[in-house]
């Protein structure tokens, strides 16, 4: 069974938490965990990340075992989407609730494949094999910046608007999921965070707590937390982990877009 963890904590900055998380194996042997990140202020932020988790935990609760990755991916996908309809119908109807929105990476695994659905800039990483792999693409101003070469790799990190999202969940009537496929082997780590970790904990510090395969994985992923404490807690941050336990069967190192 794999072996998963998540914590989150409001930071040093913000008075309200609004970031949800939800990690679970289903009754169905499959694993689910989902980090939404809320923004749209007070109540509003935490709204859309706990609909968020809420709609497409629940939309999955209810898959048939054993179904093939494909059918996992349209099934995540439409919970996503799901979850958009609900947020954009919860802002239109409530005037406190307006222009709420929120990130979601989501990852759904059968044994040692999975699929993770992607709207925002909480991210989702693969630690394996001394490496560190960014499997989600920001969707934000400055990533597309950098994309189009009218920044550098350095600037992205300072940039003023740094943190302007061009794609989330439940702000638009119709939003487009990314979807990639992930295949892991045994001693690998999937990660899933929040930007407020992303923001404060390089990679290189992330592989080096990740990979001491000697401390429990809630220790590690209590040590990411601090690290983004101590950096300076400017945002909410949230981590889950999922390992791959050394007695199950092996795969290939990491996938591509489904």
């Amino acid at each position: 069974m794999m072996n998963t963890v998540h914590v989150s904590h409001v930071g040093r900055v913000r008075s309200v938490n609004e970031d949800s998380a939800w990690v679970r194996q289903l009754d169905q042997g499959y694993i689910l965990g989902i980090v939404a990140d809320g923004m749209g202020g007070h109540l509003a932020g935490d709204t859309a990340s706990r609909l968020a988790v809420e709609t497409v935990s629940q939309d999955l609760s209810g898959l048939e075992t054993e179904l093939p990755l494909s059918t996992l991916s349209a099934a995540l996908s439409d919970a996503i989407l799901h979850a958009n309809e609900v947020i954009f119908r919860q802002a239109a109807e409530n005037e406190k609730f307006h222009n709420m929105g929120t990130t979601v990476v989501a990852v759904l695994m059968s044994d040692s494949a999975g699929v993770i659905g992607h709207i925002g800039d909480s991210r989702a990483y693969l630690i394996s094999d001394h490496k560190v792999v960014q499997l989600t693409e920001d969707h934000t101003l400055v990533n597309e910046l950098f994309k189009n070469g009218q920044i550098s790799e350095e600037e992205v990190q300072v940039h003023p608007l740094k943190n302007v999202v061009t794609r989330a969940l439940g702000t638009d009537e119709e939003v487009d999921v990314d979807l990639y496929s992930v295949q892991m082997k045994p001693g690998d780590v999937l990660m899933l965070c929040s930007d407020g970790l992303s923001n404060m904990v390089s990679s290189e510090q992330i592989l080096t707590i990740v990979g001491q395969a000697d401390l429990l994985l809630s220790e590690r992923a209590e040590r990411l937390l601090q690290l983004a404490l101590l950096a300076g807690g400017d945002d909410n941050i949230t981590v889950a982990l999922f390992e791959m336990p050394e007695a199950v069967a092996s795969g290939e190192e990491q996938g591509g877009n489904v």
